[in-house]
């Protein structure tokens, strides 16, 4: 389980630094934060029933509040407060069936969310607990591992660990529920395979609400005896940057958006300490691996997962990387490529849909039987992505399914006229390519674009480069693009937002 993995960390190691906060200064040891969770456990175990709403950033608070909803046999319900805090507060609350939720308010305000009448802040909490609390706590803690081990939940691998929320950016997100099963086959299969044991400082500042945050930047470090360094903005590159330089981790892990703006706003030497980078989440771009090659001697090892799966399904193994693909399977994890039309298994090189089966795959969304039977059959996960097998075994993303559209009765990719754009365009003008409707062709590509762009010169390289359906059909300029907690293009909102533009002009 994994609050058992965190309990023998924490008896192994009581004095050794667990979170280093770099938002509030405070840093936190094994065994404080064994006690914390303990005294949390049992404010929660009177504030709700079965789940409880999180909606904390990546901070000390954060971390033990989701740890002590564990040890009170409550599952974390965690709410992404980067996309409109309180309507997402409420459509967890309506699909999840529970009231409380645990937030401070430095977010609130931060976010500019108005307080709801079920919050529960954490700093209530914690500057109110009476000395019974902090008695039963701490002789808890001095327990003997196995007792505690009986105080802190069930032993079921099969019990929920975590509700989650797939992005939404591109229709309203589903409800994943991982168990504890699947989040611990996951760290496990991810840390034999890069081999990270041997690490000690880990840069934790993705989204606990996003699963790459939750497992590899939460829980790995928690169950491994890892120091994690928080920070609760990773979009503040400077700041990032400043921390990786003076508190020297030697893993780091991030989505192509966040590694760039830290190497942006470095120096050469200031990442020396860094062992490992593992990129994740979006496609990592050429450019971004020669900027870490030559500022700072580091490859970047890409990797590919999913909400649904844990999230790692494959990585580039640190003796063999092969920059460009997605990497291989972890242990434990099946990979096939299956054919759109007929279903069938796709040969070795060819495109198809990328299934795969596991134990870190999901059992299925919550209280949504049809589509659970869409996405998963006799075992195998449809990720929705499309994809192939080389032959040596090593997966390349080839974009996502819904990101192709009909035109003129052929299938033309968006990603493929995005990677087209960018390659035809200044390296700092960030390009995207979005679908609106057409009434004489069904659809038609609008190329957006952050920045102003010689249109003739582009069109020109354009014409080139893709087939004449492919082509856009109308520039639009969107100076700042709407992001997912992970930093990911919201393509939904992006959309959403051409599609104004268009209509208003």
């Amino acid at each position: 389980m994994l609050q058992h993995r965190f309990i023998d960390a924490a008896k192994a190691h009581p004095d050794k630094l667990a979170i280093v906060d770099r938002t509030t200064g405070r840093d936190l040891s094994f065994g404080r934060a064994l006690l914390a969770a303990l005294i949390l456990a049992r404010r929660f175990r009177k504030l709700e029933r079965g789940r409880i709403g999180i909606m904390l950033p990546t901070s000390a608070g954060g971390a033990l509040a989701i740890v002590g909803a564990i040890f009170a046999g409550r599952t974390p319900v965690m709410i992404n407060y980067s996309t409109g805090a309180a309507k997402n507060c409420l459509y967890a609350q309506q699909t999840c069936d529970f009231r409380k939720i645990i937030t401070a308010r430095a977010l609130l305000e931060k976010t500019g969310c108005k307080e709801l009448p079920d919050m529960i802040f954490l700093e209530d909490i914690l500057e109110n607990l009476s000395r019974f609390e902090q008695l039963s706590a701490l002789l808890k803690s001095k327990l003997p591992s196995s007792w505690l081990k009986k105080l802190t939940g069930s032993t079921d691998l099969e019990r929920p660990a975590v509700i989650l929320f797939t992005s939404g950016s591109e229709k309203d997100p589903k409800v994943v529920q991982l168990t504890q099963r699947n989040l611990l086959s996951n760290i496990e299969s991810f840390s034999n395979m890069m081999d990270i044991y041997g690490m000690d400082n880990i840069l934790a500042v993705l989204p606990y609400f996003h699963v790459f945050g939750l497992t590899i930047n939460l829980w790995t470090p928690l169950c491994l005896g890892m120091k994690a360094i928080t920070y609760s903005n990773p979009l503040e590159f400077k700041t990032v940057a400043k921390i990786i330089k003076n508190d020297k981790p030697s893993l780091l892990v991030g989505t192509p958006l966040f590694l760039e703006g830290y190497a942006r706003q470095s120096k050469p030497g200031d990442f020396e300490s860094v062992e490992l980078t593992v990129s994740g989440a979006d496609k990592c771009p050429d450019s971004l691996r020669k900027l870490y090659r030559e500022k700072h001697g580091l490859e970047i090892f890409e990797g590919y997962g999913t909400t649904e799966t844990s999230p790692v399904i494959s990585v580039n193994p640190r003796d063999a990387n092969r920059p460009g693909s997605i990497g291989i399977p972890i242990p434990g994890t099946e990979v096939k490529i299956e054919k759109i039309d007929t279903g069938g298994e796709c040969p070795r090189g060819e495109t198809g849909k990328i299934m795969v089966k596991g134990q870190g795959v999901m059992q299925g969304y919550l209280n949504d039987i049809e589509e659970t039977h869409l996405r998963i059959k006799s075992g195998w996960y449809d990720t929705g992505d499309l994809g192939l097998l080389d032959e040596d075994g090593y997966l390349w993303h080839k974009g996502r399914l819904k990101r192709f559209i009909k035109i003129g009765g052929e299938m033309i990719s968006l990603v493929m006229v995005e990677e087209t754009l960018n390659a035809v365009t200044p390296e700092e003008i960030e390009c995207c390519a979005v679908e609106l409707p057409d009434a004489k062709r069904g659809s038609r590509i609008v190329a957006v674009t952050n920045a102003e762009i010689d249109q003739t010169e582009v069109i020109k390289k354009l014409t080139e480069e893709l087939p004449n359906l492919a082509l856009p059909k109308k520039y639009v300029i969107v100076h700042e693009f709407p992001r997912m907690g992970s930093g990911k293009t919201d393509f939904r909102g992006l959309t959403n937002i051409v599609r104004d533009l268009d209509t208003a002009g």
